[in-house]
């Protein structure tokens, strides 16, 4: 059976409110699977066959609308999926087969989960007949990522094919977004059933999440607001997933309130305004977490506290000040510090209706005190707390190589995505972000091996658009792999490698906090990368003096075809900093090796 482009419209004539129930056909759960992709409006999945799910990709075979992209791991593949869902706020796709297939993939999904990243990972199953009977590949898939997935389906009967999958779409995107796992047997996929569209409606009465914020709540939070001396502005991931980054803006304008992003919300205010202090939490900026500390009005907008922006919760409760929560879900609100007034709802909406209320009253912020509030910042800005020294100039500034990247790119059209460590952290202070869903990277998991795989995924969703991947010689070789993904698939990317020998963010703790005993965190085995990239089919450069940082990066942008993995050799003692220790308030902070 082919499924074309022309079929489409039948599918798409479903979604649109067309009867379906008149031509019913006999179709293949595969083939009912892949119909239901191309009625979500699926263009790319990332994924790996095996036996379990060799019917799905027959199906996929047979039509010509959805890109397949074979990766060399199952955790790239979800991982790719994942950065292009962070880039273009559409629900990613991964694909991977039973047993290893899946437990390979709970990395990815997990990474997915902890950032609320809405996708489908669809893996199969050994047959109904043989689950629980320790069949060959097989696994518990629901049992397995239940933690870590917002919901998860078995799916026992292909009459039941389309509907989950309409649900597992609205799931992923709705509400707080999420990865869902629709796990589908062998004989599912290949039994026939009567197939009469991809349903029209949904009804799930167990789940209903919450869009408008409540009118009395957000009433109060403006005279809050209003009646501030101190008032900041604490944005997250929430104020990009939710594409309220406009509501934000015109917010902070409308106000002249400082405001802040944290790692997974930078981008939301552009870092060039005055009015952003940076991003706050364990390597924010000095005036970024002292303002959080001394505010008497925080307004927390899709952000959830979380121990690496607060630090010490007793340490933040110690100063008074009101606290307004806005946030898609209710479970995040007052979690990990208690909050003022709650405000459960689309932050989008919340946001809308906050902006429409201050242009209907009078009453405007105290001037007086505004001014005297931002004279205080000011202060703690003047410290310049992310300079950092170039030393004698004979070594490669791991900071250096970033500020050079922005520099060259801040005008392009650029994404950023990082790996997890010390090289992550520089990126986030010194690549400064303008625009929204620019900077991807593993925010809550940590997860090491991101990178490439995140980059991947971007560059076919915006094939015009540059990538660079900033990694570390540690991160990079937990998906190196994917580099044969890159030349397949033709998305060529720049990586940005800031080796330093050590696992950097590893050395640097064992440096502060256990007396300099580097246990394990040295690397000596190191591949020469330049002739790993060019064995892969890419271009590979050194870079090992900072007069040659510039000049590579611009002949790295000058070929705009080829991946390009630049290894530049950078200072193996650089340190972050500013830095909260484990345990810390926010403002005890190290801003050098001096307060070592």
């Amino acid at each position: 059976m082919e499924i074309s482009k022309a079929e489409l419209t039948s599918a798409a004539a479903a979604t649109h409110g067309h009867s379906p129930a008149s031509g019913s056909q006999d179709l293949m759960g595969s083939e009912i699977l892949v119909k239901s992709l191309q009625a979500e409006n699926v263009q790319y999945i990332w994924g790996y066959p095996g036996g379990a799910v060799l019917y799905i990709y027959d199906a996929l075979y047979k039509q010509d609308t959805i890109q397949h992209v074979l990766v060399r791991h199952e955790q790239a593949a979800v991982h790719a999926a994942d950065g292009y869902a962070r880039a273009t706020g559409e629900v990613g796709v991964a694909l991977v087969t039973s047993g290893p297939g899946l437990t390979n993939a709970v990395t990815g999904i997990a990474t997915a989960y902890m950032d609320s990243i809405p996708m489908v990972i669809i893996s199969g199953q050994v047959p109904t007949a043989a689950i629980g009977l320790d069949a060959f590949q097989e696994c518990d898939t629901v049992g397995i990522t239940r933690p870590i997935v917002k919901h998860n389906f078995l799916v026992k009967d292909p009459r039941d094919l389309a509907m989950t999958l309409k649900k597992a779409f609205h799931i992923a995107r709705t509400g707080r977004p999420g990865p869902v796992v629709v796990d589908i047997p062998k004989d599912v996929s290949f039994k026939k059933v009567p197939y009469a569209g991809h349903p029209q409606s949904l009804e799930m009465r167990s789940y209903n999440p919450v869009r408008k914020g409540h009118g009395g709540q957000i009433r109060k939070a403006l005279q809050l607001l209003l009646a501030a001396k101190r008032p900041y502005i604490y944005t997250g991931g929430g104020v990009l997933l939710g594409n309220a980054t406009n509501e934000l803006r015109t917010l902070v304008d409308m106000l002249g309130y400082p405001v802040t992003n944290t790692l997974m919300g930078l981008g939301a205010y552009p870092a060039s305004d005055r009015k952003f202090l940076g991003m706050l939490g364990m390597h924010g900026t000095l005036e970024a977490n002292n303002t959080m500390q001394h505010c008497d009005v925080l307004l927390a907008v899709g952000a959830r506290f979380d121990d690496r922006v607060i630090g010490n919760p007793k340490h933040f409760a110690q100063n008074e000040r009101k606290i307004i929560h806005v946030d898609i879900d209710p479970s995040s609100i007052s979690k990990r510090v208690k909050v003022d007034i709650p405000i459960v709802g689309d932050v989008k909406d919340v946001l809308t209706e906050l902006i429409s209320m201050i242009r209907e009253t009078s009453s405007r912020p105290d001037a007086g005190a505004l001014a005297a509030w931002w004279d205080t910042i000011e202060g703690w800005r003047k410290r310049d707390c992310l300079k950092y020294s170039m030393g004698s100039g004979d070594v490669i500034k791991p900071q250096y190589v970033v500020e050079t990247l922005w520099n060259m790119t801040k005008d392009a059209d650029t994404y950023i995505t990082s790996d997890v460590g010390q090289h992550q952290m520089w990126a986030a202070q010194y690549y400064r972000f303008d625009e929204p869903r620019r900077w991807i990277n593993s925010g809550g998991l940590g997860t090491m091996g991101v990178g490439i795989p995140y980059a991947m995924g971007i560059k076919l969703a915006k094939p015009q658009s540059e990538v660079f991947c900033v990694t570390g010689e540690g991160s990079v070789q937990m998906n190196i792999q994917e580099l044969s993904t890159c030349l397949q698939y033709n998305t060529p990317i720049k990586i940005c490698s800031l080796n330093n020998r050590y696992l950097g963010m590893v050395r640097q703790w064992q440096e502060i906090e256990y007396s300099g005993r580097y246990s394990h965190s040295y690397m000596d085995a190191l591949p020469n990368f330049v002739k790993l990239a060019e064995a892969y089919g890419h271009v590979g450069m050194l870079i090992e003096h900072p007069k040659d940082v510039e000049p590579a990066l611009r002949e790295a942008r000058k070929l705009k075809d080829r991946t390009v993995f630049m290894d530049f050799r950078t200072d193996p003692t650089e340190n972050v900093f500013p830095m909260v220790q484990a345990g810390k308030g926010i403002t005890e902070m190290l801003l050098g090796s001096e307060d070592l």
